[in-house]
């Protein structure tokens, strides 16, 4: 992440989760540390993997205390293995330790998400076909979540509802039909967004060609459904899959003509990726 964004939209995040962990005092901390001392950590990769979030590892530390000092060896997008040192980490003592669990949650979280993430890359690749994640994010954490997509090898979508036009089933039963919420949703919208329709059977497939919607979306189809969905676009839309898409049956839609898979499993559902802040020193 770069320094601008960290700045604007991640840095009262941190401070929030901080906060979360130390609403007025670390206690074990201070009751075993009076004054300052320098000490040092170093920080192991237990699992193999993808690194995503060292710059937010290092930022939490960095709003607890002026005075940090890292050696990274790695940088985000880098394979790592069981066992790799990824770098070491100086402060006071108490700054470490109360802002161990933080830092390694962020890191955690956001290397499983683009190990994961990786993984479903890895098994469409030569298909041409583009992973896109959600909005099935963990509240207050978007941001680190979509960007731990990246990392990975994946595609943002919408990044929030402000970003894009997808008419979703219900938006479809609340206009009155999937031509009716097409042509509301052009008569609204700036002529630079592209409109995007949920579909569900090949009626609405058919119906969402004919109000020339952008792009539709293949909504938990088969994939003989979707080779007919596709057929009856010809190539008039844009076309993505979607609906409970996994690393486990992912490669079943590989050889289908369509642009985009998004997976909610990206964000929801992907393991964490292990590490651990261990050897401390005292300097």
């Amino acid at each position: 992440m770069d320094l601008v964004t960290n700045k604007i939209n991640v840095d009262d995040l941190i401070i929030m989760a901080l906060k979360e962990d130390v609403p007025n005092e670390d206690i074990t901390t201070n009751s075993i540390i009076k004054d300052r001392t320098l000490g040092k950590f170093t920080l192991i990769c237990k699992q193999d993997g993808i690194l995503a979030g060292i710059e937010v590892f290092k930022r939490t530390f960095e709003l607890l205390s002026n005075e940090v000092q890292f050696n990274i060896n790695y940088k985000d997008g880098d394979i790592v293995k069981k066992g790799n040192i990824i770098g070491e980490i100086i402060s006071d003592i108490r700054v470490l330790l109360t802002g161990e669990r933080t830092a390694l949650n962020y890191l955690q979280h956001m290397s499983g998400i683009a190990t994961y993430t990786h993984s479903m890359v890895k098994l469409l690749e030569e298909s041409g076909i583009k992973l896109l994640d959600t909005r099935k994010t963990t509240p207050n954490m978007r941001i680190f979540d979509k960007y731990a997509v990246k990392v990975g090898g994946g595609h943002n979508h919408r990044y929030n509802l402000s970003d894009g036009i997808l008419l979703k089933d219900n938006h479809i039963q609340a206009a009155g039909g999937v031509g009716k919420a097409i042509n509301l949703a052009k008569a609204y919208a700036p002529f630079v967004r592209k409109i995007e329709v949920e579909v569900e059977n090949l009626d609405m497939v058919r119906e969402a060609v004919q109000a020339k919607a952008d792009i539709i979306m293949l909504d938990n189809m088969a994939p003989d459904m979707i080779k007919e969905a596709v057929e009856i676009i010809d190539g008039r839309a844009e076309i993505e899959c979607s609906g409970n898409i996994t690393k486990e049956n992912i490669e079943k839609l590989k050889g289908i003509k369509i642009d985009y898979i998004s997976s909610g499993a990206l964000t929801h559902s992907a393991p964490i990726l292990d590490f651990s802040l261990k050897n401390l020193q005292l300097l």
